[in-house]
C-alpha cells in the first residue's frame, strides 16, 4: 500500500493555508522573491533555445513562468496541479511573478514536465555548482560531508493496492487447505510475494522492488546530499542508468534462492559507485572529506573506491562512516584478538579493549596505528604494565600494530567505536530528512502519475526548489532558512 495514504495531505488545509498567504499578505513574500531571485537568469541559453524553437516566438507562456510556478508549488507545499492553477487564478501577484497573462491548464503543465526533463536535469546540476560555495561558506565542515541513499517513488498501479496481495494470499491458503498441506503464515506470505509479478501490468518499467521498508512497485532514485541536507545529485535508476552502468544490475544468480525480490533491479550497494562517479564527472572540482552511508554499502569494493589512494596519494574521501553489516562480515574478522570494530583485545580477557596510542606514518611504508595494554599506566616518560597476569615479559606491556590501508573495511579512516564516529554518523539523518522533504512536503509521493519522465521531472523540480531556497536564504542573509522558506511567508 502507498505509504503516503496513511498520512494524506489535506486539500482543504492546503487551500486554507495558501489562501491566507496569497490573500492576507500577498505582496510580502512574492516581493521578496521578485527582489532577490530572477529565475530567468539561472536558465541556460540551450534550455531557452530548445523551449522557444519548439513553438516559436512569442510564446503565450514564458519558460521562466513554468519553472517559477512549479517552484512556488513546491515551496508552498501545494499538492497537485489543479490546486496550483486555482491559486494562479486567485492571485494576480502570483501570476505577475510568473509572467503569466493567463493561467496555463493542467495539460500544459504536464507537457512541460515530459518535454523538458533533460533540461531540468541540467538546470539542477548547474544550481548545484552555484550553491556549493554558499554551503561551504555557511558550514565548511558539514558541506564537506556527503550522504547517499536510495528511495522509491511508488506508482499508482493496481499491484500497490493491498487487495492485490491479499487476493494472492487467499488463493494460496485455499490451495493449501484443499491439498491438506500445512503451511505457516510466514511461508504463505513469502510465497505470495514470490508470486507477485515482476513488473506492473500498466507499465513494464514499473518494477517490483524492496524500498521504503517494504515491497512495492515504483521508480527508484539515488540521492546525494551534503551534511546540511542540501541535495547535491539526483539520479533516476531507470533503464538508461542500467544501460550506462550494467554492473549496477542485480541478477537472479546473485539473489538468495528464497528471495521474493525480482531480478534486473539496481541494488543500493551496486548503485553507489556509478552514482558517485557520475556526480564527480559533473562536478570535477568538488572535494569532500567524509562519506556517510548505511550498512547496505558495507563491502570491500565500496571502501576501495572511497578510500584507496591513487598513485599521487589522493583518495576520493578521507573517511567512510559505514556501519558494519555483520551478515557480510567474513570469518577472519572475528579473530579472538579483535572486536567487530577492528580494535585489538587483551589476549587473556576479550572484554578489555587495548588503548590507541597514536599512529606512525613511516616513509615508504603504510601508516600503522599503535595499541597498548589496557592495564598500562604512564610513569614518567613511558608506560608500565600493571597487569597481574601479563602476557609478555616486557615492562611496557603488550603492543599491537594495525595497518588500516591493508583493511579499509575495518579501518575506514577512523575507529568505528570512537566518540567522533558516533558524533559524525548522526549527521547521516539529514539525507532521510531531505528525502522526506522531497516526497512528503513537496508532495512528490502523492502524485498519481505513472509516466517516468513526469515522475523524474517532479523529483528534479523538488530538488531545484530546494536549491533556489538556498540561493534566496543566502541573498537575504538568513542561512537558517536554507532548507525551508515557508517561515518567511508566515
Amino acid at each position: 500500500m502507498l505509504n503516503y495514504l496513511n498520512n494524506q495531505i489535506s486539500v482543504a488545509d492546503s487551500f486554507s493555508e495558501c489562501a491566507y498567504l496569497f490573500k492576507e499578505e500577498p505582496p510580502a513574500f512574492i516581493q521578496l522573491l521578485s527582489e532577490y531571485i530572477n529565475i530567468s537568469d539561472y536558465i541556460s541559453y540551450n534550455f531557452k533555445r530548445k523551449f522557444y524553437s519548439d513553438f516559436g516566438r512569442p510564446r503565450e507562456y514564458p519558460l521562466y513562468g513554468f519553472i517559477s510556478a512549479l517552484v512556488l508549488k513546491n515551496i508552498f507545499k501545494i499538492p497537485d496541479d489543479p490546486l496550483l492553477i486555482i491559486f494562479l487564478n486567485f492571485s494576480p501577484d502570483l501570476r505577475k511573478f510568473c509572467g503569466f497573462s493567463k493561467v496555463p491548464d493542467k495539460t500544459q503543465l504536464s507537457k512541460f514536465r515530459t518535454s523538458y526533463v533533460d533540461e531540468l536535469q541540467k538546470l539542477f546540476d548547474s544550481l548545484v555548482d552555484i550553491t556549493e560555495p554558499i554551503c561551504q561558506a555557511i558550514d565548511p565542515e558539514l558541506a564537506a560531508k556527503l550522504s547517499y541513499d536510495t528511495t522509491a517513488v511508488e506508482s499508482c498501479v493496481t499491484e500497490n493496492n493491498p487487495k492485490f496481495l491479499n487476493t494472492e494470499i487467499r488463493k494460496l491458503k485455499g490451495y493449501y487447505k484443499f491439498k491438506k498441506i500445512k503451511k505457516s503464515d510466514s511461508d504463505i506470505h513469502k510465497q505470495a510475494y514470490s508470486n507477485m509479478p515482476k513488473f506492473s501490468s500498466a507499465d513494464k518499467s514499473i518494477r517490483k522492488m524492496y524500498a521504503n521498508g517494504h515491497f512495492c512497485y515504483g521508480r527508484k532514485f539515488g540521492i546525494i546530499t551534503n551534511g546540511l541536507g542540501i541535495p547535491r545529485h539526483i539520479a533516476s535508476l531507470d533503464d538508461d542508468f542500467k544501460d550506462k552502468h550494467p554492473d549496477s544490475i542485480v541478477t537472479k544468480d546473485e539473489l538468495p534462492a528464497d528471495s521474493p525480490d525480482t531480478e534486473k533491479t539496481v541494488s543500493d550497494s551496486k548503485s553507489l559507485i556509478p552514482v558517485l562517479t557520475d556526480f564527480y564527472n559533473l562536478h570535477p572540482n568538488f572535494k569532500h572529506s567524509d562519506f556517510l552511508g548505511d550498512s547496505a554499502f558495507d563491502n570491500d569494493a565500496t571502501y576501495k573506491y572511497l578510500l584507496l589512494k591513487d598513485e599521487f596519494g589522493n583518495s576520493l574521501f578521507n573517511r567512510a562512516f559505514i556501519p558494519l553489516n555483520l551478515r557480510g562480515t567474513k570469518t577472519e574478522l572475528g579473530q579472538p584478538s579483535f572486536n567487530e570494530a577492528g580494535i585489538p583485545l587483551c589476549p587473556k580477557d576479550h572484554s578489555l579493549k587495548m588503548i590507541a596510542n597514536g599512529k606512525s606514518p613511516e616513509k615508504g611504508h603504510s601508516t600503522r596505528h599503535k595499541f597498548i595494554c589496557p592495564k598500562s599506566k604512564r610513569e614518567g616518560g613511558t608506560f608500565v604494565c600493571k597487569c597481574e597476569d601479563p602476557c609478555t615479559d616486557s615492562k611496557y606491556g603488550r603492543v599491537v600494530y594495525v595497518y588500516p590501508e591493508k583493511d579499509l573495511r575495518m579501518y575506514p579512516g577512523i575507529f568505528r567505536d570512537s566518540d567522533i564516529w558516533a558524533s559524525i554518523y548522526k549527521i547521516r539523518g539529514t539525507i532521510e530528512q531531505a528525502i522526506n522533504h522531497i516526497k512528503v512536503n513537496m508532495a512528490v509521493a502523492a502524485r498519481k502519475t505513472r509516466n517516468l519522465k513526469t515522475v523524474k521531472a517532479d523529483v528534479l523540480l523538488a530538488g531545484i526548489s530546494m536549491l533556489f531556497t538556498v540561493i534566496l536564504a543566502d541573498k537575504i542573509g538568513r542561512p537558517e532558512y536554507i532548507r525551508s522558506l515557508k517561515p518567511l511567508a508566515c
